[in-house]
């Protein structure tokens, strides 16, 4: 631990009572590496629920927040289409599709992974409390994102920072599977994915141009150009609002700094050469307009001329937010998991269609077959190749049913608060009617009219959402098998509770439940399905 003359002098002053004499030396009884724990306002100056926070050396500490996936296999993934569709800027934004998973496994609400994201931009005194000698001493200015490093410089303060918290508090890393999380810089996708809004955000938000912001327009949530927000300068982290995840600044401020190199992009997939470092998210410098989530640039790692650490490229519009993660294989245990998990990719094991109304011939077992008892080289890579490439398309072609899947059941949720609503409003608009238009009513006839008129609207409203509703099952269970829905059921529960709707889990569980019966009895129970949504 650090400490320095001042400190212990004051250590020593305050305890000349305590302190003995060994070897003409004065030793204190107090410890040396004491240290006032840092305010929160200089490491989480908005708390919210479910911060994570890590120590740091100095009594310093560092906020994250937890990044949902919907997914728990070693070898699941999860969809998601990043950039945006761009004549002007496709080469470098072109949306294009990619893939997700925590590192860390859950098993309560319900299975799935997470990963864990810097709830701000890397300030100024935490860098310090790192990578100097000496402890700084925590002062408002330092609340200033760290900014004029090198991407060097950030991976080397990832390592440093990855190795104290081993030393000094491996028991608050999270685990997987035995193996401790680490920090480092956040992927592309791991970034894109949270500033997007993860889970908590439905599809169509997160394919917009940005995060939504309820209260309207983007100034009280990102640092850009002009007098009406950053004004030229660099701001304070955590003033503003954050994002549907709790990530403060990720638009504005500063560039934060990614893994992986860059690379173009061509139609849908990147292009073979990658060049420097990626930057995403725009600064304080970038006009409001240009502001985008799909924004990324390119930096080089070396700027021109020199071969010291001064020719390394340090700009003052770039800064740093980490992700902690964890290994991917992290025991022989994991490794034989995901070796049986490959096997099934692309099988109809991988999809669950087990019933026997779904056993069919699975053509790359065949083809696995052939190829066994063939002798030519040539001819046993060319079927080789073809069974590789069918697995491949028979994956593309499960996640996209499983997709698919996903949204049937997020309409049939939806339609079953429908019903409650439309069928209970009914129940009290036919209760009104024979309260007021029965035997003994003296209402005037003309009135009795008109309700009993509104009366037979409402119903043939809910008389069409009923049949939507009975023809979504139907229709359900007629594409679909037992086995490949009930694994997207508990993925949309997830990610309706990400999107804070945990009111509708009930609708989703009510609406399984009606399918399920509908796939064992063929029947269309109209008036029962009415009723178990009204019952909710």
């Amino acid at each position: 631990m650090r400490f320095t003359f001042n400190r212990l002098k004051a250590c020593v002053t305050s305890n000349a009572s305590g302190a003995a004499l060994l070897g003409g030396v004065l030793l204190a009884t107090c410890s040396l590496s004491a240290q006032a724990a840092w305010e929160e306002k200089y490491y989480n100056p908005k708390p919210a629920d479910e911060d994570v926070t890590l120590p740091m050396p100095c009594e310093g500490s560092l906020t994250l927040r937890k990044v949902q996936v919907p997914v728990a296999s070693p070898m699941g993934d999860y969809g998601v289409t990043l950039g945006q569709d761009s004549d002007e800027w496709g080469y470098i934004e072109q949306a294009r599709p990619s893939f997700i998973a925590g590192s860390f496994t859950v098993q309560k609400p319900a299975p799935g992974r997470y990963y864990l994201l810097a709830k701000y931009e890397l300030n100024e005194l935490q860098y310090q409390a790192v990578m100097n000698d000496t402890c700084p001493t925590p002062s408002a200015k330092l609340r200033l994102p760290q900014v004029g490093i090198s991407w060097f410089d950030a991976t080397a303060f990832a390592d440093k920072y990855s190795l104290w918290l081993r030393k000094n508090a491996a028991a608050k890393l999270p685990k997987e599977d035995g193996a401790a999380g680490f920090l480092r810089l956040p992927t592309e996708a791991e970034w894109e994915f949270a500033a997007r809004g993860g889970m908590a955000v439905s599809q169509a938000e997160f394919r917009d141009i940005r995060f939504p912001t309820p209260d309207g327009g983007l100034g009280g949530y990102a640092w850009f150009a002009g007098a009406q927000s950053a004004n030229g300068k660099l701001q304070f982290t955590g003033l503003l609002k954050p994002n549907p995840l709790g990530l403060h600044d990720v638009l504005g401020n500063v560039d934060e700094m990614l893994f992986e190199p860059f690379r173009l992009n061509k139609l849908d997939r990147q292009h073979g050469q990658a060049g420097g470092y990626i930057v995403r998210g725009g600064n304080y410098l970038v006009p409001q307009a240009e502001l985008r989530t799909a924004l990324r640039q390119e930096q080089p790692y070396y700027s021109a001329g020199g071969a010291s650490a001064s020719a390394q490229t340090k700009l003052k519009t770039s800064g740093v937010r980490l992700a902690l993660v964890a290994p991917v294989l992290t025991s022989r245990e994991r490794i034989k998991q995901v070796e049986q998990d490959w096997k099934k990719l692309g099988t109809p094991a991988a999809g669950k269609a087990t019933e026997n109304k779904d056993q069919r011939a699975d053509p790359v077992a065949e083809i696995s077959s052939i190829a066994n008892t063939v002798e030519d080289d040539a001819l046993k890579q060319q079927l080789e190749k073809l069974r590789n490439d069918l697995r491949a398309n028979s994956q593309a072609r499960d996640e996209q049913r499983d997709q698919a899947i996903r949204s049937e059941l997020q309409l049939g949720a939806f339609l079953c608060t429908k019903l409650k609503d439309d069928g209970l409003f009914l129940d009290t608009l036919e209760g009104n009617f024979e309260r007021s238009c029965g035997a003994n009513s003296e209402e005037p006839a003309s009135r009795c009219e008109a309700r009993k008129e509104q009366l037979e609207g409402h119903r043939k409203v809910l008389d069409f959402m009923l049949n939507y509703y009975a023809d979504s099952v139907v229709s359900t269970g007629l594409n679909y098998t037992p086995a490949t829905i009930e694994p997207q059921v508990a993925m949309v529960a997830q990610q309706m509770t990400a999107r804070s709707k945990s009111n509708l889990r009930d609708y989703l569980n009510n609406h399984w439940q009606n399918l399920s019966a509908y796939m064992k009895n063929g029947k269309v129970a109209r008036s029962q399905w009415l009723d178990s949504c009204k019952s909710i």
